[in-house]
């Protein structure tokens, strides 16, 4: 039997590799317990395994894998993937964040509009029949509006600050070393930015410190008129900070592709008209997952292509 050095859960829809099945070189179990089945020769071989951001990659399974070199997964998410301890035993961690970025930030800009020109109640005042009786009400312009972007330096974060730019927004951002020279008005501290905004899109990962970064203060500052988008982790929020913030009509309007008890919707939230909710699908395309596969499988026939050399 053909020694198969790549180990793969089964890839997402849209996502194939042909290079590496034309060769042979991969097998796909069905998830991180499926791991322990495989042979302990077969697994030994193993020199890439390829997952998800909902898949990751534990210690445990690491250790099952002793001849690991190289974890790439097909997404932005890095969240259960043990990278510390996979960096101590020697083994390369790659996220393929980049196929996803165009698409996120595409999001979080039709987020904006959608709020700014409340399209989910258009859309139900026309199929309702309420046009019939008179005309909707008038829409707020991004055009002139400042959005402050929390992970403006980003690569997703400066696709959304290319987008807004084209929609005539001013870009703002936190005070930091990297987001000094990208033509944005630069602020000290989260609630300074939310103050400064008429926009608020947190582009973020979600890292222990950054838990509730936008808590009661934050959205207090962000005010009557401002909006909040967070394309990024559900726990940068203080939800229930968030829920009392829209029900007493503190902020104008929420958008959520992201919440911290996702997939649940808290039923508060839930019943709130000023509040768009997408079931995280920032990065949830066709072409993301075409993308992303290209990405990945190119990436593994390099490591392997360089591992086989140094060891002839």
């Amino acid at each position: 039997m053909t020694v198969k050095p790549v180990l793969s859960f089964p890839p997402l829809a849209g996502m194939t590799y042909p290079s590496l099945d034309q060769s042979d070189l991969i097998r796909i179990v069905a998830g991180p317990e499926g791991v322990a089945e495989v042979s302990e020769a077969d697994r030994s071989a193993v020199r890439v395994l390829m997952t998800s951001a909902t898949r990751g990659c534990s210690a445990e399974l690491a250790d099952k894998l002793p001849n690991l070199g190289f974890v790439i997964s097909q997404g932005a998410g890095s969240d259960k993937i043990d990278i510390p301890g996979l960096e101590k035993r020697g083994v390369r961690v790659r996220c393929v964040g980049e196929a996803l970025t165009d698409d996120v930030a595409d999001l979080a800009m039709t987020l904006t509009i959608m709020l700014c020109r409340d399209l989910v109640r258009a859309d139900a005042f026309a199929r309702g029949g309420e046009w019939e009786r008179g005309r909707f009400d008038v829409g707020d312009s991004p055009v002139g509006m400042t959005i402050g972007i929390g992970g403006l330096s980003g690569r997703i974060g400066q696709a959304i600050a290319a987008r807004a730019s084209a929609s005539k927004m001013k870009i703002a951002g936190l005070k930091r070393g990297s987001n000094e020279g990208l033509g944005a008005s630069l602020y000290d501290g989260w609630e300074a930015l939310a103050e400064a905004s008429d926009v608020l899109v947190l582009a973020v990962p979600g890292t222990a410190d950054l838990k509730h970064v936008i808590g009661a203060r934050e959205l207090a500052a962000l005010g009557p008129k401002g909006r909040l988008i967070n394309i990024g982790r559900g726990n940068l929020v203080d939800t229930e900070a968030l829920i009392v913030a829209l029900e007493t009509k503190a902020i104008a309007g929420a958008a959520l592709d992201v919440l911290d008890t996702e997939p649940v919707i808290p039923p508060r939230l839930a019943t709130l008209p000023n509040v768009i909710l997408t079931p995280h699908i920032g990065g949830q395309t066709w072409g993301q997952r075409s993308r992303g596969a290209r990405i990945a499988e190119d990436e593994v026939l390099a490591f392997l292509a360089t591992t086989h050399s140094l060891q002839n």
